[in-house]
Order: C-alpha cells, then sequence, then structure tokens
C-alpha cells in the first residue's frame, strides 16, 4: 500500500519556491500577445485592448498556480493538503500563499502593479467567486519590470544557444557560433592607431635580433613592436521590424509572442556581448512606430493590415542616424503587404491578394535601403508561392537574406545571422 506523508503547509512555505525557475515557467504568460480590439486602453494609441491578454492580479494567481503544478514546486498532494475540504478557510489559505508569491516577485523587482495587493483597512477579506476579494485582484493591473524584462531576455538567449549546442550565453568559444576565437593570423609590426595588443614573444625576439643582447632592461625600438592580429568585431546597428498584423496570432498560432521573445534574447545579447551595437524595435501593422524594448512585454497584435513600406521608411530612417561600420534591418513576418500610408496620411487598404499598387511602393521602399546601403534580412513565418517570390524579390533587391522558418527555429536563424555578420577576419 502507497502511504503518503504530509507536513504542515502555511503561507510561509511560498519562501521555498524558486523566484527564477517560476519567472522563466511563466514567461509565455507574462508576454502573451493578447488581441488589440476590446476594452482596455492601449498606451500606443492603437485604440483598445482585449481581455485576451489579461494582466490582472486574479489571473496572475491562476497563471502561478499552473506553473508551480507543471513544473513540480507545487505538487498535487501538497495542493490537496493546502485546500483540505475545500470550504473557505482552505481557499483563504490558498489565497494567501499565491500572494505571498506575488508579493516576492514584487519586492525582488521582477513586477510592478498600480497598487498593492492588499485589503483597504478595516475591511474584511470575502473569497470565492463573486467577493470583493476577487474583484479587487481583477482591478489590480500588473506588468514587467525592467529587471524582469531582462532576465526573461537572458532566459530566452541562453534557451535558443542551448539548442544550438552552446553550454551558456557568454562568451566562451562555440564550434557553433563562435563570438570570441581570436584568429590564426600571425603577429604583424605595430602601426599608428593600433590597439596595443602586443605580441610579448615577437617583440622581444626583434629587439634581440636587433642588439644581439639578453641584458635587461632590453633595448626596445619602435619597429620591434608587433602586435596580434585578431578577430575583428565591427559595430552594427540593427531595426528588428516586428508585423503586428492580425494574421500573426490567428489561425490558432501565435507567432508574435516567439518573436518578442527573439527580439528580448537579441538586445540581452548586444547588450552584454556588443555594448558598441545598438538595436531598435520597429512595430508595422496598419501604420508604424518604434517602440522602447521596456515596452515589448505589453505590444500586442490587433485587427491591422501589413504597412510594410512605412515600417521600412521608419527603420531607414533610424538606422540613417546611427554611424556604424554596418547597418541592417531585420523583419519578422508572416503576409504580404496589403497597407500603404498615402501622402496625405491616409492609410490605403486591400487585403485580397498582392495589390500592385502596394507592391510597387513597397519595393521602392526596398530600393531606398539598398541605396542607403541598409540590407534587410526577412524571416518569414509563412511560405505561400506568392510570399516565397515577394521576399525573393526583397533580398535581391538589397542583397540581403532570406529565411523560411516557424516560431520553433526563429530565433536560432535570426541570433545566427547576426553573429556570423559580427565576425570578419583581419589580414
Amino acid at each position: 500500500m502507497r502511504f503518503h506523508t504530509y507536513t504542515k503547509f502555511s503561507p510561509e512555505s511560498a519562501d521555498a519556491v524558486d523566484l527564477q525557475s517560476l519567472l522563466n515557467n511563466l514567461a509565455d504568460f507574462l508576454l502573451q500577445s493578447g488581441f488589440a480590439g476590446g476594452g482596455q486602453a492601449d498606451p500606443w494609441g492603437w485604440g483598445n485592448v482585449d481581455q485576451g491578454g489579461d494582466r490582472s492580479l486574479d489571473a496572475l494567481r491562476q497563471a502561478i498556480l499552473d506553473a508551480l503544478i507543471q513544473s513540480g514546486q507545487f505538487t498535487p498532494e501538497m495542493l490537496e493538503a493546502l485546500r483540505g475540504d475545500g470550504d473557505e478557510l482552505s481557499e483563504a489559505k490558498l489565497s494567501k500563499l499565491l500572494d505571498d508569491i506575488v508579493q516576492r516577485l514584487m519586492a525582488e523587482g521582477f513586477l510592478k502593479a498600480s497598487a498593492p495587493p492588499q485589503a483597504p483597512a478595516g475591511h474584511q477579506p470575502v473569497v470565492g467567486p463573486g467577493g470583493l476579494a476577487q474583484a479587487a485582484a481583477q482591478d489590480l493591473r500588473f506588468d514587467l519590470t525592467g529587471k524582469g524584462i531582462d532576465f526573461l531576455g537572458y532566459k530566452a538567449l541562453r534557451g535558443i544557444l542551448g539548442g544550438l549546442g552552446a553550454a551558456t550565453a557568454g562568451a566562451h568559444e562555440t564550434a557553433q557560433l563562435a563570438t570570441g576565437v581570436e584568429s590564426d593570423a600571425g603577429s604583424r609590426p605595430y602601426a599608428f592607431g593600433d590597439a596595443l595588443n602586443l605580441d610579448v614573444n615577437e617583440t622581444l625576439r626583434n629587439a634581440m635580433l636587433r642588439t644581439g643582447s639578453l641584458e635587461v632592461p632590453m633595448d626596445l625600438d619602435y619597429g620591434d613592436l608587433m602586435v596580434r592580429q585578431t578577430d575583428h568585431r565591427s559595430s552594427c546597428a540593427t531595426v528588428l521590424m516586428l508585423d503586428c498584423s492580425h494574421s500573426m496570432i490567428l489561425y490558432g498560432e501565435d507567432r508574435f509572442t516567439p518573436a518578442k521573445k527573439v527580439a528580448l534574447a537579441l538586445t540581452h545579447l548586444i547588450r552584454t556581448q556588443f555594448p558598441g551595437d545598438s538595436i531598435h524595435v520597429v512595430l508595422f501593422h496598419d501604420r508604424a512606430e518604434e517602440i522602447p524594448i521596456g515596452a515589448l512585454a505589453t505590444a500586442q497584435v490587433g485587427p491591422y493590415h501589413t504597412n510594410t513600406a512605412a515600417g521600412l521608411k521608419l527603420a531607414r530612417r533610424l538606422l540613417g542616424a546611427q554611424r556604424k561600420d554596418m547597418r541592417q534591418i531585420v523583419m519578422i513576418t508572416d503576409g504580404k503587404p496589403s497597407a500603404l500610408t498615402m501622402p496625405d496620411g491616409e492609410v490605403y487598404k486591400n487585403p485580397n491578394g498582392f495589390d500592385p499598387f502596394v507592391l510597387q511602393e513597397t519595393l521602392t521602399e526596398v530600393a531606398a535601403c539598398r541605396k542607403a546601403g541598409i540590407p534587410v534580412n526577412t524571416f518569414m513565418l509563412a511560405r505561400d508561392r506568392a510570399l516565397v517570390e515577394f521576399v525573393k524579390m526583397v533580398c535581391g533587391i538589397t542583397r540581403g537574406r532570406a529565411y523560411f522558418t516557424n516560431t520553433m527555429t526563429l530565433g536560432q536563424f535570426i541570433l545566427m545571422d547576426f553573429l556570423k555578420r559580427k565576425t570578419s577576419t583581419v589580414r
């Protein structure tokens, strides 16, 4: 006979929960894309946001409970022991436990809320469906902090690189990515302006050959100096264009949330490994706008068309202000151009097939990118024949690259493409 031993389970058990593991398991919930067009005001002026992206404390509690059970930190036996007979007291204990976990997430700086999760002074909490506590939990809004977003970016980066066979996200040498590998080229004489990365052995050898002496201190001359040749990491400015039209979340698949994770991972990689680089995020739909990285967690798709030309025009303007060795546009999309901003500011829309007018104006913007020396690397999440031909035209004009991928391999392709462009050997 199987026996179970239960220990006393109190709200203080929240202290034993691994917050980082829990936050990682909550990533999909915290970055959910939702769908614009509902009742919550949208900070970017898109109109309204549907409750599909529920950011209430009540939804957070349920997500935490599900994550704890799925990760094994909160077993069904422990849940049963805590709930007891399902009476009001047991429900109150469970609610207190989840509130304590939320408080810890906020105390550690991963989450922020519009108001402290506590009842008004002198109020007796009422739990259960329709209770005052439940209503308050639905009114309270939460969001990721900068620390939380940075942590999820780090976890996303580790997950992507782990899929490529790299053990960590640091600057370690790997056969797959080789982000910090020195070249095998030999040393060369120092020239004015070179980094003083001296090859000590060759420098001393030149001094000894010139003087024929081993006396210390050695007589070093300017011509004796030798510097090591290493892989040159050029600076790069990147604009990540994210399609947030309605097709990115319809048809039973959320394609926008994985794209947001890739953006966070790429941002973390650039900030930690290539601080001289820059990255901007542009959302394109009926129109286009730049958003800060911190706003990615709450960015949502909407009932919009795809104004690719507006996104390219904004990306080109942002890159024009960057003085980097390389500039590039990384475009993630799953659809054809179906909207265009007219000279008077109105948006022309035609979702039916490839509109020749929209296509021509979009390719005009692509040609402008080519003229500015900006390649457009396109990551297409669909494989319709017409879309394939469109992507080929874009890449042919700008000499960029095309990747036909899915949400599972999107991050690997983008990071590999970025890292390959970062290193070129100095001869």
